[in-house]
Order: C-alpha cells, then structure tokens, then sequence
C-alpha cells in the first residue's frame, strides 16, 4: 500500500482542479444512512505519519498536510466531533495504535489478513486502479484487444506486469525499473501502451500534457493491487469505526470528498 510517490506529488496539491474527470465512488447511493451514536465519540485521536506524499506529510513550513489529513479534518468537522492529528514514524505507527495511543489510523496501512487479525478498518474510501496510457491520438478509441502483438510497457516484476499476461496474452511486455521509465519510453515512441498504477501515472500526466492520456477504463483487481485505502482502528472500537463510516458517507454525498480527491489528484487516476 505504501508507495514510493516522486515529489511532483507534491506539486500536484498547488494545480487548479480539472472538471468533468471519472471520481472514486464507493458509498452505495442507494443505502439506507443508519446514524450512530454520536454522543458516545466525544472525540477522535488520528494517527498518521508524515513520509507518505500526497498523502500524509510536512510542507515546507513543516505542517501536516496532504490528501488523507484533510479527510481526517473533514470527517471531524462534518461529525462536530474534536479530533487531533499525530504524526508518527512510519515503522512505529501500527504499534502505537495497537497500543492504543491513538484512536484511528489514516495512513494507508495495507488491508491484509494479518493487519485484519490486529485492526477493525473503516469503508474503503479510495482504490488504486491498474490504468493504460497511450499516446493521445489512441485514447479516444481504445481497446485493450488492439494490443495483440503490439509492446506494452509495464515495471518489472509488477502485479501490473503480471495482469498483463494472464489477460493479454497476446501483447509483447517491455519490462522497465521504474513506472517513470516505462511512461518515458510510450512518450518516445518505444512502446504502444503502458500498463501500471494509475496514480503514478497520474503524476507523469500532469506534467506530459499532449503527449498521452488514460485509455480504457480503470481496472479494479484487489487480489493484483490491494483493497485500497481504509481507516485502521483499534479491534473493537465500534463507536468510532461507524461514526468515521457515517461520516466517510456523508462527504461523499455532499460533494466534500469529491474536492478533496480534485484538490490533491487534479488529474483523476479513476
């Protein structure tokens, strides 16, 4: 879950927000909204971590800022809940929650069985989707099918990489280190396509106007590319797990979130 993001993350915060752009949506509209009782969350303590940009991390006035600290703030003020924000080391943060020091987790801890047998997780809020780049021209009517023998670049050893083969088996993969490399390469016409995280992929986009867009659709494969972001508490913690889902449903629907997601990601990876 963790990744390494390059510092246009960062630069990314500072752009105008694009319109008409594909937005995460998992809150089912059609569920019935069950209110918890409040009155028993007087208050949530969030743990986060500063070394996770566009995330959660310092700004060079040293604040805590990024994409998930605004949720945390939103969620409280939608809620009138008081909330801190605690920044820890990233290889100490699941242990002060274990220990109970915080409240909730928001800094993309990995939804895994063993992280499961320790922590309650809120909704998923946000998923990494596997997406395909082209060149502009080939965007607007892509099909993935067209790929048969043409080169896709993918980062080597990935689960990207691997998706590839097991569905388009017919495609020639170029292996790169990096997904920068790979993106390099489809700018410089050595490859057809690229196949890989669509939030990498988003940071290359916003600096690569008119050379390539997204094409197709987004590829949602939680076995290939993880659950997706969620809120870690403490096992048991009800209270608060459904007041922080109350409320995770509640800036969807007024459009909060939806602002906060083009604040950070002007370019939408969905």
């Amino acid at each position: 879950m963790r990744l390494l993001v390059s510092a246009l993350a960062v630069l990314l915060a500072l752009s105008p927000p694009a319109l008409a752009q594909a937005l995460p949506h998992h809150v089912d509209p059609g569920a019935r909204e069950i209110v918890p009782n409040l009155t028993a969350v007087p208050t949530i303590r969030f743990l986060t971590t500063a070394d996770f940009p566009p995330f959660n991390f310092r700004d060079d006035k040293g604040e805590l800022v990024g994409f998930n600290i605004d949720l945390a703030r939103a969620l409280c003020n939608d809620l009138s809940i008081a909330c801190t924000v605690q920044a820890w080391p990233w290889d100490q943060a699941a242990r002060a929650l274990e220990d109970k020091q915080g409240d909730a987790l928001i800094a993309g801890l990995a939804i895994t069985p063993e992280n499961g047998a320790l922590f309650d997780f809120s909704n998923v809020y946000l998923m990494l989707p596997g997406r395909f780049v082209t060149p502009v021209a080939a965007a607007g009517e892509f099909d993935p099918a067209s790929l048969a023998g043409r080169r896709v670049a993918v980062r080597r050893a990935s689960t990207h990489a691997e998706f590839v083969r097991r569905y388009l088996a017919g495609a020639t993969l170029v292996d790169f280190d990096t997904e920068i490399a790979a993106l390099d390469a489809l700018q410089h016409g050595q490859v057809d396509a690229f196949f890989g995280d669509g939030l990498r992929a988003a940071f290359w986009l916003n600096s690569h106007v008119g050379c390539c867009d997204f094409a197709g659709e987004p590829y949602f494969r939680p076995d290939l590319f993880g659950e997706g972001f969620a809120i870690a508490l403490p096992a048991g913690h009800d209270a608060v797990r459904q007041a922080i889902d109350y409320g995770l449903g509640r800036l969807k629907r007024s459009g909060v979130f939806d602002e906060l997601y083009l604040r950070w990601f002007p370019v939408s990876f969905y």
